[in-house]
């Protein structure tokens, strides 16, 4: 290859590397004025929500750790009206047995989108006529994703169930890490598989010193006097009821 040949070359992969590099920085540039304006229509809400006396909770947890079920034993057991905003990819099965309880949900399908945001949780709270109480937004079910994102929420609560190890603390630290109630759910199970208790709280307590965590189960409803009696006292304080 010649001098001048092998010169050229050289210029058009600079070129290309500048080029791509420009890219990068133009997405960089994208997710930050979208993660912006998530930030402030979270604020927003967050406010709307105060004002009106809805004490707002962003329930976060993997598939399968027992959401719904864990939002049904808490309701029947809290002292005002409650919403639900139930988020998934696809369906609304979860939507349909809330609804054959009485309980006021609607339903968000982000058709593949890994969690919900506030944007989307603005345009869902105009379906419900808002009075004091409390509303579940059930996020998408994921451990990455929903913890990174406000959407309005008062607090994060996180369910963990004991059918999917103890070692996710280890694995998922954010969600554990900004969650400020823990539940772990399915504790009627915990006999019969392997599930290091000492193992888990250690996770959650390197990451998170201060969250309180209730064994908790879906099934038999043991736990969920406590919980709901922890969220109670949280939105007193918050809302200064």
């Amino acid at each position: 290859m010649s001098k001048i040949a092998h010169e050229t070359r050289f210029d058009k992969m600079l070129l290309l590397k500048g080029d791509k590099m420009k890219e990068d920085t133009r997405k960089i540039e994208i997710m930050e004025a979208v993660n912006a304006r998530n930030e402030e229509i979270a604020a927003k809400l967050n406010q709307l929500l105060s004002d009106k006396g809805v004490f707002t909770i962003n329930v976060m947890g993997a598939p399968g750790a027992g959401k719904t079920t864990s939002l049904v034993n808490m309701i029947q057991r809290l002292d005002r009206k409650c919403f639900v905003i139930e988020g998934d990819i696809e369906s609304d099965i979860d939507t349909k047995k809330l609804h054959a309880l009485g309980i006021e949900t609607v339903q968000i399908n982000t058709g593949g989108a890994c969690h919900l945001d506030s944007p989307l949780i603005e345009g869902s709270i105009r379906s419900f006529e808002l009075e004091e109480g409390y509303l579940f937004i059930e996020n998408i079910g994921n451990l990455v994703c929903p913890a990174e994102f406000a959407i309005g929420e008062h607090i994060k609560l996180l369910i963990s169930s004991v059918t999917e190890g103890s070692d996710k603390p280890y694995k998922y630290p954010l969600a554990f890490e900004k969650a400020d109630i823990i539940l772990l759910n399915k504790t009627d199970l915990i006999e019969h598989i392997d599930f290091d208790e000492d193992s888990f709280l250690q996770g959650v307590r390197r990451l998170n010193p201060c969250a309180p965590v209730f064994r908790v189960s879906g099934k038999s409803g043991i736990g969920f006097k406590e919980v709901s009696e922890w969220i109670i006292k949280k939105a007193s304080s918050c809302l200064n009821r």
